[in-house]
């Protein structure tokens, strides 16, 4: 009851907040009229007394007598007629305006759509839920649910658990240096597990925008000691070595990785393009098969154009230009032989990151433009060819109309 009450009183005082105005511009209004009025019945007194000095005619007397009357009823009914009403309208201020749509939609419509609208998408009968009831009953609120661990671990520090439950939420919310805390706890007083080593290690490179530290590289070397098969680990130990410049090394880390990942794994397409990159353009060496989209056909993973390991120890070792004549042949040939067979989903892929590797995006649009007329944009594997262009930086909406 008392909650409607408050509503009510609310809705009145924004009813005369927002009718203030409009009464204050009535008030004035009238004032204006009243101050007119008198200036012409003044008016009107001055001309009976030139009239009876002779100082105006009779005639003169009404005819001016008629127009002070005219003005006066104006005045009273703000109504003009004929050519004269017309001018006088001119000189005349504004006619005097009511509002009384205005007030009647103050009054009655907006309280009505107030209500109206928290009846719908409100809870009156909902009862109070203080803090500490909404942090027992944290429900799927993820700030309540932090709070409420945060709350159980300022008084019992020592709870790896808790700790352990707490650093990746962090993480996933985006406060990393508390996720950082967080792991180190879990692991001092837990011990460490490759879980919690990778998530301590990723969290230190993402609070180094990016950068694989030292700090980092150890945890993900202690990852590995833990758990060998670890391409999380391998994935930022190999991104380390591309970061310091070696990057014959970091492309045999990746495609490691590749070898030892299955065709379908999620970090693929990522890891995918550090060989690219790291090959300065060159198409994929020995890449495992894989399907291109579940339930079709496995691609050719024998496919035109691709580089054998010794072809790109042997690209290594050759000069710049050389290696560049070297990986426009392969691509050259690649293309070729995608005319002639053009059911190989990852030949395409290939094709058109080599092209764009190869800062020719004129051809690189053409091979993706070939691509998608043997898998059309409409399934997956033509998605997948445009979600790879958008990456690359190509042309996707001219291409693809």
């Amino acid at each position: 009851m008392l909650f409607w009450i408050i509503s009510a009183l609310l809705t009145v005082v924004v009813a005369v907040l927002l009718l203030s105005p409009l009464m204050r511009a009535s008030a004035r209004a009238t004032r204006y009229d009243e101050g007119e009025a008198a200036v012409y019945r003044d008016q009107l007194r001055e001309l009976e007394r030139d009239k009876a000095e002779g100082l105006i005619s009779a005639e003169d007397a009404d005819y001016a007598r008629a127009e002070i009357g005219r003005r006066l009823l104006a005045i009273a009914g703000r109504e003009t007629a004929g050519e004269e009403g017309a001018e006088v309208a001119a000189e005349a201020p504004a006619p005097r305006r009511r509002y009384t749509l205005s007030q009647a939609f103050i009054l009655l419509c907006l309280p009505v759509i107030g209500l109206a609208g928290y009846l719908e998408i409100g809870s009156p009968g909902t009862p109070d839920a203080p803090l500490e009831a909404r942090i027992e009953n944290p429900g799927e609120d993820v700030d309540l649910l932090v709070a409420k661990v945060e709350r159980h671990l300022a008084t019992s520090p020592d709870d790896g658990t808790g700790w352990n439950v707490l650093a990746p939420v962090y993480f996933r919310i985006g406060r990393y240096a508390d996720a950082e805390l967080a792991y180190r706890n879990a692991i001092r007083i837990l011990g460490p597990d490759a879980e919690r080593m990778n998530g301590l290690g990723e969290t230190l490179v993402l609070r180094n925008d990016g950068i694989v530290t030292d700090d980092a590289q150890m945890a993900f070397q202690a990852a590995l000691k833990l758990e060998p098969n670890n391409p999380r680990a391998d994935f930022y130990l190999a991104l380390a070595l591309e970061q310091s410049g070696r990057r014959a090394e970091a492309l045999a880390a990746f495609q490691d990785i590749a070898k030892a990942s299955p065709p379908t794994a999620p970090w693929m397409p990522l890891v995918n393009q550090h060989i690219a990159a790291n090959s300065a353009g060159m198409p994929l060496a020995n890449p495992p098969a894989e399907t291109a989209a579940a339930g079709t056909a496995p691609a050719n993973s024998a496919a035109p154009g691709n580089p054998s390991a010794e072809d790109i120890a042997n690209a290594q070792s050759m000069s710049e230009a050389d290696r560049g004549e070297m990986i426009r042949g392969m691509v050259a040939s690649l293309d070729a032989r995608l005319k002639e067979d053009p059911n190989n989903f990852e030949g395409w892929m290939r094709l058109v990151r080599s092209y764009a590797m190869l800062k020719d995006k004129e051809k690189a649009e053409a091979a993706l433009q070939d691509g998608l007329k043997a898998f059309p944009a409409a399934g997956a594997e033509g998605q997948q060819l445009l979600a790879m262009a958008r990456e690359l930086g190509l042309d996707v909406e001219e291409v693809s109309q």
